[in-house]
Formats: C-alpha cells, structure tokens, sequence
C-alpha cells in the first residue's frame, strides 16, 4: 500500500512540472473525444485484466495468484500515472483551464482537479481488482470498503503540498507586497518551505486521524494493557486510536507524531482480535521503537534530503537534456518546440530522480528502520518470540507470501530470521544499530557536500560558467558538425549572447540566422526584442526592431510575438497603435499573463502620462 504514496507523489510532479502550451496538440472538441476514450479503453483494459485472474483462482496456487494479483495492481497503476501524463502532456488538458478566474486566482485549485482526475483513475483500477482481491484472499469487505480504503490511505500524503501551496495562494492574492515580495525571494521561499514542513510534520498527525475516521479506543483491558506499556517504555501520547482501514480486517499498527501532543498510536480491529496479549505487546513495542529511535524525525530529514539533491542536481539534468545531440536533432527535424521537448523530458528526469532515491535511498532506511523497531522489543522484553507469532498469523490471515518483497520493509520471512538469530545471539541487535548509525552518518556528510555542490550550481560562479560554456560549446559544435545552414542554431546562439548581454555577438548571430531563413519568427522577433529594449543605447535601432516586429507578426499571431510588436510601436512613438497589439497580446495569451498585463499598463500609462519637453 505504501507504493501508492509514490504513485500520488508522481502525478503531483507529472502535473506540477508541466508549463501550459499557448498552443494545443488538439482542437477543444478533439481533446474531449479523445479524454473519454483513453479512460474508456483503460476501464476496459483493465477490467479484462483482473478478470483473468479472477477466473484463474480455481485452478492456479494461492502463491501464483498472489503474485499475479499484486504485479496487475502495480501494471495498472502505472498505466493510470502513463494516462495521466497523455492527459497533461498529449492532450494539453491544463491549457484549456487557463484563463478561468479562480484558477489563477488560486492556482492549487485546479492542481486539485487534476489530481481528482488521477485518484479516479486509480480508483477505476481498485474497483475492477476487487472481485479478484475477494477471491484471492477471501475478503468480506465491500468494493467501496476497499476503494475507499486505498484512497483514503494514501490522500494524506498531498497534505503537506496542499497546505505548503494552497496557503501560498492565500498570501500572493493579499493585496500586500510585502509578503508577496518575501514569499518570491529564493530566501524567503526556502524559509517558507522548511516553516511549513516542520509545522505540517507536527500538525499533520491530528489532521489525518480525523480524515481517516480514527476513533478513540475504549476503556478496558486493551486499552489499560497499552497504556502500561507505553509507560513502562516512558512513550507519551495524545491518544489511542482504532484505526480503521480495510474495515479494521488487517492486522497492523500505526504511530505518527513528532511531539507527544500530536501523537497517535494506531491499533486495527483485527489487531486486538487476533493476537494474543504477548503479542499485542510486541507489536506496540515495535511501534515504541520507531518513536525511541527517532524514526520520524529521521523521516523528515530524508524527505528534506531528496529537495536538497532535487535542487543540486536540477542544473546538471536540464545540462545534459538541453546539451544532447539527439535532443537537439529531434528537435530540429520535427519542428516541435524546444520548450515543450525540454519541458517533458525534464519533468521525466525529475521523476525519475525522485524514484531511484526514494526506491534505493529511502526504502533502504525504511528497510532497516522497520529491523530496528523489530530488535527493539528486547529493550522491553526478554524474547521477540511473540513478535515471531505475529508475522507467523499476519502471513496466514492476509494470504500473502512470506517471501513477498517489498521496497520498504523486508519480507516477513527475512524479519522472522533475523529476530531468530537475535533469539540466539543478541549481539545481532548491536550490529545493526552500528549499521544504521553509520548509515546515518555516511547520508548526512552525502547532503552536506551535495548542498555544497548545489549552492555553487545555483547562484555561484561555477554554475554561471558552467551554465554559459555548456551552451555555447553546445551550440558552436553542432554549427561547425553540419549546421552552418541551420538558422535556428544561430538564433539559440544569438538568444545565449543576448541573456549574458553579449550584444555585439548577440546582434551578429541574428543576422547570420535571417540570412540564412529571412522568414524566421522566432528570430525575427527576438532580434526585433534586442533593438527595442537593449540596455546599450549603441545597439538599439528602433525603426529596424518595428520592421521586424512586423514581418514576425505577419508570419505567427502569438503572445509573446504581439508583444515585442507592441514594445516596438512604443519606442517608435506609436502609443495607441503599441496598447491596441498589447490588449490583443493579453487576450490571446494563455500563460504568463500577468506579465501581459503589466505591459498593458505601462503602455496606458504613457498614453495617459504623456512626457512633454
């Protein structure tokens, strides 16, 4: 279950990594027909897939069933991530949204939407597997029991993007600067983030209780058994808790809470129904060991250390994607825009960064945290035997494998051995306690270099250098290989001059550019951008930028086009004829369109301010 954590997490970044197109892939009714077609297909798709497995219970082994059912729930939930990046990417769903009021009013609304869209999908694959689920495992629980089970076991982990952004939107549409100017400085954001973070991993635990329908577990010998425990191991809390997730029908625990105040201990129906008194008191002692080790603590660290190498590595990854020859050739050959190709193979490198850490680095410690609160009932109890039994019955009621893997914990049969050499020989529950400290040690000293090495990528000179020689070197290698004719590569190469204010060359690499292609948009436009605005007076030429401005518009009717035309016509004394292009620009644009806006006003501005001599 805890695998749908990552699959909610990689929608969030499919759909957070994504920048509008101004222009979309398809028509609005082409989108629509082709929106419900994907989801139809893949009710259908998967539909057929679990009914296979359904019908193979009677003849195959429960082992066989158990691995095919687990490995379709896992294909199929993929597919619904795959669905969702066609909708955000191949369809250009969010491009149609753009322009609605409350939607850039409160940006995290519409990111709810979508998400609304990919918890469907995942419902729609949860709801076909039940009927196989039910036969497999012989459940009693209802479709909705175990669809709303999956959904609201895994929704909270967007709780801390919703508050982190949604409040965020609150404070940018305050009529306030200050705030807005605090919140939009790289200091003030990180400040913001770390804030919200830590108040969320306090906060968090009493907010998820409730949305999980948690409710107080009653007087009486379970509760005073528990009760005693957690005093004896000095543990304190704020409640126990009935959890009830799958209908209480699983045999599990939970604990969540940094501070004592927002502290939970987590208990299922089954869980008391089920074990023995021993054995309840090995599992609360299991979860007494994450709390005692700090587990949590070190949870929200490793969580801050994935955005740490996120932001370290971000350059490097947008380096190697913007620098590739094969990227630089499909883009040329297909004509489809550079932005959009970077823009969707970035959002695949973010995420595949984000599973290889969480997967590898992250599963490794939660691996070997779960061990440690395993050996950790020999603090409180002379055997873990009880804990054994545990696994023991858990592997009998749920009818899983105990050789199943998993990314993070080990296989019951792997907990089960090692608790057996501890029984032996205690000196096991020292080693790996040296063995996590360790690894603690090794990942803190990773972060503190990776942090190092990011902040120079990011605002040190090596990243500016390494940023400016990356692209031109780039550039200038596929010009001299085969493109001395390609008037694109010398309007990159002239874009790279003029954003390090190198006009001169800038200049020089946009008229090699319409030399070689007179009908260049981009390049008319961006060269027709440097003679309006430039910062040199000796480089401006504001009779040649509305020339070019002209002819860019003549070719493409975009945004960003009708804008240098505008700025153009504005330079050149042309006030009415710049605020006319301008609001047509504000109408037209999709994204960006405060910027639009405030183009506008200025241009009013003069009109209505007019400098006299």
């Amino acid at each position: 279950m805890f695998g749908n954590f990552i699959y909610f997490i990689v929608a969030l970044l499919i759909y957070s990594t994504y920048q509008p197109s101004e222009q979309t892939n398809f028509s609005p009714l082409d989108t629509l027909a082709l929106f419900f077609s994907l989801i139809l297909l893949f009710f259908i798709f998967s539909r057929r897939q679990f009914v296979r497995i359904a019908r193979m219970s009677a003849t195959h082994s429960h082992d066989v069933l158990d691995q095919q059912f687990s490995s379709a729930v896992t294909r199929q939930s993929i597919l619904a991530i795959a669905l969702f990046a066609v909708d955000i990417y191949g369809l250009n769903i969010s491009s149609f949204l753009t322009g609605i009021w409350l939607f850039e009013a409160i940006p995290t609304v519409e990111a709810l939407v979508f998400m609304a869209f990919f918890v469907g999908y995942l419902a729609m694959v949860w709801s076909n597997a039940y009927d196989a689920y039910r036969r497999i495992y012989q459940a009693d629980l209802t479709r909705k029991a175990y669809v709303g089970s999956n959904i609201s076991f895994s929704v909270p982990v967007l709780l801390p993007w919703l508050l982190l952004s949604g409040i965020a939107d609150l404070i940018l549409a305050l009529p306030f600067d200050l705030p807005r100017q605090v919140l939009t400085s790289p200091e003030g954001e990180t400040a913001y983030f770390l804030f919200f973070l830590f108040a969320v991993a306090v906060l968090g635990p009493l907010i998820i209780q409730k949305f999980w329908r948690c409710r107080p577990l009653e007087a009486g010998y379970f509760r005073q058994r528990i009760e005693a425990l957690c005093r004896r191991a000095n543990l304190k809390y704020a409640d126990i808790l009935y959890w009830p997730i799958f209908g209480g029908r699983m045999i599990t625990a939970g604990v969540m809470g940094l501070v004592s105040r927002f502290r939970y201990i987590l208990v299922t129906d089954a869980l008391l129904r089920i074990l023995s008194p021993e054995e309840l008191d090995a599992v609360i002692a299991h979860e007494v060991g994450h709390v005692k080790k700090r587990h949590l603590l070190f949870y929200l660290f490793f969580f801050i250390g994935y955005m740490v190498i996120a932001y370290a590595t971000f350059d490097l990854i947008v380096y190697l994607i913007i620098f590739s020859e094969p990227i630089y050739r499909f883009v040329f050959m297909t004509g489809i825009s550079r932005t959009t190709v970077t823009t969707g193979l970035l959002s695949l490198a973010i995420i595949f960064n984000f599973l290889v850490y969480f997967r590898f680095i992250f599963g490794f410690f939660m691996r070997n945290f779960e061990r440690q609160a395993d050996a950790f009932v020999y603090s409180l109890f002379a055997s873990a035997l009880p804990l054994i039994s545990t696994f023991e019955k858990i592997v009998a009621v749920s009818g899983h494998s105990p050789d199943k893997p998993n990314w993070h914990h080990f296989s019951i049969r792997q907990r089960v051995d090692f608790l057996k050499r501890c029984e032996v020989d205690r000196s096991w529950v020292q080693r790996h306690d040296r063995k996590v400290r360790t690894s603690i040690a090794i990942y803190m000293a990773a972060m503190v270099v990776v942090g190092i090495a990011g902040y120079q990528l990011n605002f040190g000179q090596t990243g500016k250098r390494l940023n400016e020689k990356f692209f031109e070197t780039a550039i200038l290698n596929e010009i001299s290989r085969n493109g001395e004719s390609n008037a694109g590569l010398y309007g990159m190469l002239g874009d790279l001059y003029f954003g390090r204010s190198s006009f001169g060359q800038a200049a020089s690499a946009y008229r090699i550019a319409l030399d070689i292609n007179p009908d260049s948009a981009i390049v008319l436009n961006n060269y027709a951008w440097l003679l309006a605005t430039c910062e040199d007076p000796a480089y401006r030429n504001q009779e040649l930028a509305l020339e070019l401005a002209f002819k860019a518009a003549a070719i493409e009717q975009s945004p960003h086009i009708l804008d240098t035309l505008a700025e153009s016509l504005f330079v050149n004394g042309q006030i009415v004829e710049s605020i006319d292009t301008a609001t047509t620009a504000l109408e037209m644009a999709k994204t960006n369109r405060a910027y639009y806006s405030g183009q506008l006003e200025k241009f009013q501005a003069a009109r209505d301010n007019p400098i006299t001599e």
